[in-house]
């Protein structure tokens, strides 16, 4: 614990003085009734307990006046506070296995409607990014707290060619984290530096195929080495299903293996969506990705609102039981 104003501490010494003061208060009262007893006069409607009681409401005044000395100080306590990840970046697959429609109404449709969820939770201070894949990967929303601007750059996404996994990922980690040479011969610091710089996490919405270099997995091994975890969402069935491409007919499922371990490898987290009704649980799980790191805290307020009510208490006892003070 330190303090802001750690002089103020000095008003403490007070404390004892005081004590020592009521101490010296009540001898003096006790001599002074033992000597009208010997001249006869004694003090009706005083009982033990009563002269016990009339104790508490000075040391809970007391108690009271030392936390607000102590509150004046500026105390500042180190606690580990969780804070959401500051950058959230949505990775579209927008090939043309994302018009499938063996998650109703489509694979497409049901991304959107994952990232429209995290777009309405984005709490005050988060950015949410996004960026579309297909043989290529493209920005399409550098991050931004705008909700209207992210709506739209998601109403517009549409599927429309072949997969690359890898340059999605990629093209979004570059976005959060550009390669900072940081090499990859000892990866934990390396990745401590990059998270340090990069408070960032990317969330891929794909059915998990992949007809494009590079190679997902070398991708994910990169975003290791630069500190960015990235959460997969799995759109479609294992059953899958046929779809009409160019006139020809293709069939496409959900390729899960990939997805974990992309997840597995950069210490996301893997979620399927089969149908709509699964959305909420994504985002809720979602949300409560935090970082917990130590945070000086003053605490001022709250020890004072204490002293407050201690104060109060002890006038109040004070006075319902002796009609005054204390």
């Amino acid at each position: 614990m330190s303090f802001l104003w750690p002089w103020v501490l000095l008003s403490l010494l007070a404390i004892p003085v005081c004590v020592i003061a009521y101490l010296r208060l009540q001898q003096k009262r006790n001599r002074d009734a033992a000597s009208l007893g010997t001249l006869g006069v004694v003090r009706e409607g005083t009982s033990p307990t009563a002269g016990r009681r009339r104790h508490i409401p000075p040391v809970i005044f007391l108690i009271g006046i030392a936390l607000l000395a102590f509150a004046s100080s500026r105390p500042m306590l180190t606690l580990p506070l969780p804070r959401l990840e500051g950058t959230v970046v949505l990775a579209f697959d927008v090939s043309a296995s994302m018009a499938a429609e063996d998650v109703k109404p489509t694979r497409m449709d049901a991304a959107k409607e994952v990232a429209r969820a995290l777009v309405d939770g984005r709490p005050a201070g988060a950015k949410i990014g996004a960026v579309a894949f297909g043989e290529g990967g493209l920005v399409v929303q550098p991050p931004t707290d705008d909700d209207d601007a992210l709506y739209a750059t998601i109403n517009r996404l549409v599927p429309q060619s072949g997969t690359s996994l890898g340059r999605g990922i990629l093209t979004a980690l570059d976005l959060v984290a550009p390669d900072s040479d940081t090499g990859s011969g000892n990866q934990a610091p390396a990745r401590e530096a990059a998270r340090a710089l990069a408070p960032a996490v990317i969330v891929l919405l794909t059915d998990g195929e992949n007809t494009e270099q590079p190679e997902p997995l070398e991708i994910a091994q990169e975003a290791i080495e630069r500190g960015v975890r990235v959460h997969t969402v799995g759109l479609g069935t294992s059953e899958g299903t046929v779809i009409e491409v160019d006139g020809f007919n293709l069939f496409t499922s959900l390729n899960e293996t990939v997805l974990e371990e992309i997840a597995l490898l950069t210490e996301g987290i893997y979620f399927k969506i089969e149908d709509s009704d699964n959305v909420p649980s994504v985002y809720k799980k979602l949300e409560t990705e935090f970082i917990v790191e130590p945070r000086e805290v003053e605490i001022t307020s709250t020890l004072g609102g204490v002293s407050a009510l201690l104060l109060l208490a002890g006038s109040a006892l004070s006075l319902l039981w002796f009609g005054r003070m204390p």
